[in-house]
């Protein structure tokens, strides 16, 4: 084997299959809103999570960042999870394209509680930030690809409704979320004000996300990906792709979760490494300081041949996709285990 990347499940390619059906695609000028396939798609996607309309755009965070946009005003607070996506990986975005702050929670694996929602809200008061939105991230990234349970979903919904929050479901890995719990997507949005998905990770598709709520919403929306510069002309050739990983890519989901199992399974017999119990198709593990630092321990490792990446001082991420196998997780385990048995 010459090289299993683990890095993440945004490095999977276009299977032959999706190649020909966006080479097939028909298209059109999707800003005029002309292009059928980028249409289609949407209809997709608004079907799929049983609200009135949704929108294509470039990427997850565009489409992050397009409903944060619209459901705040510059100086308003957000309330999320620290180890939120929106928070950590979007370059301060919310801050320079919206003009507002975070109200940050804690709690085990990402997850927070109607509670929490609660005691972060700001009074009415002028000397405060006004609280205008929640985002709930589903599947956790940070918390090990943990999955959201549908109920208190809807308890931190019912929350923010009382205080008039808007709710946002930053869904990147939401068809793993709904595979790893046998729920359908709808049961999770109905608890939001918009939702998003992105096309281009577990799913397969080589670009694209997408978000979705209300029509007023989506309007608003198609106004602001202008502003982002996310308005393209024969996306059709990319939907094609996204519509493809919807049709055929959804339920293997669930091996790769069933890899991210056998992966934890194989590092937990491996000694000075303690796992986080994998819920989907990420796995996180902690090195023991004697086996050096995380990033210098994945620098050995992707020079045997197995990439994965650092997050933290002593904390390594690997992530399984469309692309590895059973025996790709055995011979990673294998090289792991090597390297701690050298170093010991």
């Amino acid at each position: 084997m010459s090289l299993i990347d683990l890095r993440s499940d945004t490095v999977t390619q276009p299977s032959p299959g999706m190649r020909r059906a966006m080479a097939e695609a028909v298209v059109g000028d999707d800003v005029f809103g002309d292009d059928p396939t980028v249409n289609r798609l949407q209809e997709k996607v608004a079907e799929l999570f049983g609200v009135e309309a949704a929108l294509f755009v470039p990427s997850g965070t565009m489409a992050n960042q397009i409903a944060i946009k619209c459901h705040t005003s510059p100086g308003d607070e957000i309330v999320c999870h620290r180890t939120s996506h929106i928070y950590q990986y979007e370059g301060g975005a919310p801050a320079v394209l919206s003009g507002c702050s975070f109200a940050l929670l804690e709690g085990e694996r990402g997850m927070f509680t109607a509670d929490d929602v609660r005691r972060a809200t700001r009074a009415d008061n002028p000397h405060f930030p006004r609280t205008s939105l929640v985002v709930i991230e589903n599947t956790q990234n940070r918390g090990g690809g943990a999955v959201w349970p549908v109920e208190a979903v809807a308890s931190i919904s019912e929350a923010a409704k009382a205080s008039n929050l808007h709710v946002h479901l930053d869904g990147a890995r939401i068809m793993n979320a709904c595979v790893a719990a046998r729920v359908a997507p709808a049961a999770y949005a109905r608890h939001a004000d918009s939702v998003s998905i992105c096309f281009s990770k577990g799913l397969g598709a080589p670009v694209g996300s997408a978000i979705a709520g209300s029509r007023a919403f989506i309007a608003r929306a198609i106004r602001v990906r202008k502003m982002l510069g996310g308005g393209m002309r024969q996306a059709g050739i990319l939907a094609a792709a996204a519509e493809f990983a919807l049709t055929h890519n959804v339920e293997r989901l669930a091996e790769d979760h069933a890899h991210a199992r056998r992966l934890a399974d194989g590092l937990e017999r491996c000694s000075g490494i303690a796992v986080v119990p994998p819920e989907t198709n990420i796995v996180y593990f902690d090195l023991d300081a004697a086996h050096g630092t995380a990033a210098a321990f994945a620098e050995r490792l992707r020079a045997e041949g197995v990439w994965t990446i650092a997050t933290g001082p002593q904390r390594i991420r690997a992530v399984t996709h469309l692309h590895i196998r059973a025996e790709d997780v055995d011979w990673a385990v294998a090289r792991i285990h090597a390297l701690i048995t050298q170093r010991t």
